[in-house]
């Protein structure tokens, strides 16, 4: 089996995901790491560098974005990356001038990830943009999740 390109699949997703909002490059976006839709409060080493992923193409592609892990009023968990709940997300978005947050669920079947990004405006929680996609699960996406 061919291994799945998860970065083209992130890049594809994330230039999907801004392709008709409307965002200000004088403005920061935030990207919070990918979570189990069955457990938000978890993510894995896959959701983290999915997260990365997304992050990076969003430079590519013009926009500043504010790298959480190096900010100290954001409480990380560990091993699990960048978390923003809903009752959070407009509170850390104030703080650091952002007009838009990505977030986003995973889920796991017998042979796909399933992948739901969102573009979310913090004023309101109105979510302005979303992608769904879907990534083959072979022996490295299966490392990613399962940390093997």
């Amino acid at each position: 089996m061919p291994r799945t390109s998860i970065i083209a699949a992130n890049h594809h997703a994330a230039d999907m995901l801004v392709q008709n909002a409307s965002l200000d490059p004088r403005h920061p976006v935030l990207v919070s790491t990918l979570v189990n839709v069955d457990r938000l409060g978890e993510s894995s080493r896959m959701g983290r560098i999915f997260s990365e992923q997304i992050a990076g193409r969003l430079v590519q592609r013009g926009l500043p974005v504010t790298e959480l892990k190096m900010r100290e009023n954001l409480v990380m968990q560990r091993e699990q990356g960048e978390l923003l709940l809903s009752r959070e997300l407009r509170e850390v978005s104030r703080a650091h001038d952002a007009q838009a947050v990505v977030v986003g669920t995973y889920a796991v079947s017998a042979t796909v990830l399933y992948v739901s990004i969102k573009l979310v405006k913090p004023d309101g929680n109105l979510v302005v943009a979303a992608h769904n996609y879907a990534v083959p699960i072979d022996e490295n996406v299966r490392a990613l999740l399962f940390g093997r």
